[in-house]
């Protein structure tokens, strides 16, 4: 099993509240008392990134391995295409990538700006006094990542135990980086000045990078 012990914890400021969101999916709306001394996960998605999409299956599998441990998951649903604000598709989207935690949705960019955050996907984990104390924009560092939720849920004995083995198939599937012809990439078109990140290539691989406001 790999370890990390090359990680450091840092404080990056306080978890922002979920009050912006213009709807709650799979459950009611979350209030910082509802998640004092839950470790959180807050992923921002829109249903149409790949990069997005080829992660699900990660955040499925530890939703189900820690959340009897205390771990709580939220989705942010943050659109970049008008139509990505229709809640019937995100609805769609989320019945689709078999999601059962709770999801924000987030068409006012207001949870997304209280974060100051700039891509998709991106991994934010705050421990159970609300800090946010590690965070990964992109596919990739899923072991890190998974080793970060248990050191803040200090269950006894899950940290010896494998990582989740939980890569995709079909549209979820990882890239084949090896045989990939041309690197993927995304246009930003009619997304608000506050907002728009995509991805790009980077040293021959697909990663998240800002796009500045105008």
């Amino acid at each position: 099993m790999t370890t990390h012990e090359n990680v450091r914890f840092s404080y990056e400021g306080t978890m922002p509240s979920f009050a912006g969101a213009t709807e709650w999916l799979n459950t009611a709306p979350l209030t910082p008392a509802d998640l004092r001394g839950h470790i959180v996960l807050i992923d921002f998605w829109t249903f149409t990134c790949i990069n997005w999409i080829r992660t699900a299956p990660y955040l499925r599998a530890w939703d189900e391995k820690y959340r009897e441990h205390g771990l709580t998951v939220i989705g942010v649903h943050t659109p970049e295409f008008p139509f990505e604000t229709d809640v019937g598709s995100i609805r769609a989207a989320i019945e689709e990538r078999r999601l059962s935690y709770p999801v924000a949705v987030d068409s006012d960019y207001a949870i997304w700006s209280a974060f100051g955050n700039r891509y998709w996907p991106a991994l934010y984990v705050a421990d159970a006094k609300g800090a946010i104390r590690f965070h990964h924009f992109g596919e990739g560092r899923y072991e890190e990542s998974e080793w970060v939720i248990r050191r803040l849920l200090d269950v006894p004995g899950r940290l010896a135990q494998d990582f989740v083995d939980a890569e995709g198939d079909g549209v979820e599937a990882p890239a084949d980086w090896a045989a990939l012809g041309s690197p993927e990439t995304y246009l930003a078109t009619n997304v608000p000045s506050a907002s728009p990140p995509r991805v790009a290539r980077h040293g021959g691989r697909v990663r998240p990078t800002a796009r500045r406001p105008g």
